[in-house]
């Protein structure tokens, strides 16, 4: 498929604010592609960023079919651009696309694509230290119709951002609260997808953890409510005395791209790691015992996030003194630094735009 370019020219240099708010500002340029089932995906595009025309009746409002994903562009010391494993997180678009009945994709196709995106807006990708160009491609239904079926049409779009810190605190440890009265997921339901819905039916007890003084909210399944999934945008692990554990991924979890990231790290520095079932209590007991060290998060946005104190019910934990753990901070440094260019890629993860 061919990629049709049209490059917006600018009439001053692109100039980005120390002090990026997450998300509000966009770039020059998108990627847009249209399906239908005669012609497969057709009119890739990169054009000026711009307002949708849509249907009122596009099945995407109605019926909620909308996936998409989330990953980082940064800048290296020599002045070239790495994207973050990227083929990662196309190919989980298109698990996601699957299970919601919309068209898969080729994905050495849109990795070049996005690297044609990022280069035309290579000035976009900001300079200071801890910051990136945030990249959203999202894939909605736009068949104009009222009727429960999948749509026939889509279309799917990457737009770019400019981005600061996620959490302005940086590493210093968050506080997180167990949502007692909500889930998020089921297995065999939609859990392992990367679709709106699943933020949408969260955001309630988001609330509840943000009005209560905490950062996010920690999942529990949603059958017995005992085991741990996870932590609002995040994957979870708890740094135990022997091993350090991650949630087993079993259908309700998203496969997070810095999840198996961070895995393959700490099994290359030597820790034991173990994706298994994790009872809430288990965590309140190891840290009865002090065997219970550290607790973090690892998502796209934050990259490594350290947890400082755990609330369930009347049951609070909090470990790391109010500084990062040994092991978080550890992380944080290897992964940013192998995504800044600063610390070898020796896992060929990184892809670098001249």
């Amino acid at each position: 498929m061919q990629l049709n370019i049209q490059k917006v020219e600018r009439d001053a240099k692109v100039e980005l604010p120390k002090d990026l708010v997450f998300g509000t500002m966009f770039t020059d340029h998108m990627f847009e592609m249209d399906y239908n089932p005669e012609k497969g995906w057709h009119n890739a595009t990169i054009k000026k960023y711009e307002d949708l025309k849509l249907n009122p009746a596009a099945m995407v409002f109605h019926y909620g079919q909308e996936i998409f994903e989330g990953l980082k562009a940064y800048r290296q010391p020599n002045g070239k651009i790495g994207l973050f494993r990227p083929e990662k997180n196309f190919e989980r678009m298109n698990v996601s696309a699957k299970r919601l009945c919309m068209p898969e994709f080729d994905v050495d196709f849109m990795v070049e694509a996005l690297r044609k995106l990022v280069e035309l807006d290579r000035d976009w990708v900001p300079q200071y230290e801890g910051q990136s160009l945030y990249i959203r491609p999202f894939m909605i239904a736009t068949d104009p119709y009222v009727g429960v079926r999948a749509s026939y049409t889509y279309k799917l779009l990457i737009i770019c951002t400019p981005v600061g810190l996620y959490y302005p605190e940086g590493l210093k440890p968050v506080p997180i609260m167990v949502s007692e009265d909500y889930v998020r997921a089921v297995k065999k339901g939609v859990g392992f997808t990367k679709c709106g819905g699943n933020y949408a039916g969260g955001m309630i007890a988001q609330q509840q953890a943000k009005d209560a003084g905490y950062t996010q909210v920690l999942w529990l399944d949603a059958k017995e409510q005992k085991y741990v999934e996870e932590v609002g945008t995040m994957n979870f692990f708890a740094a135990f005395e022997n091993e350090i554990v991650t949630p087993e991924l079993g259908g309700s979890i998203l496969a997070g791209v810095t999840r198996m990231s961070a895995i393959d790290v700490l099994r290359d520095w030597g820790y034991k790691v173990t994706e298994r079932s994790l009872e809430i209590n288990e965590l309140y007991d190891a840290d009865g015992k002090g065997t219970l060290k550290e607790m973090f998060g690892t998502g796209t946005a934050a990259t490594i996030s350290c947890v400082g104190k755990l609330q369930f019910g009347e049951k609070i934990i909090e470990v790391s003194k109010g500084e990062a753990g040994e092991i978080s901070k550890r992380l944080y440094n290897e992964i940013t630094g192998i995504q800044f260019g600063k610390v070898e890629d020796k896992f060929g993860w990184m892809n670098i735009i001249d």
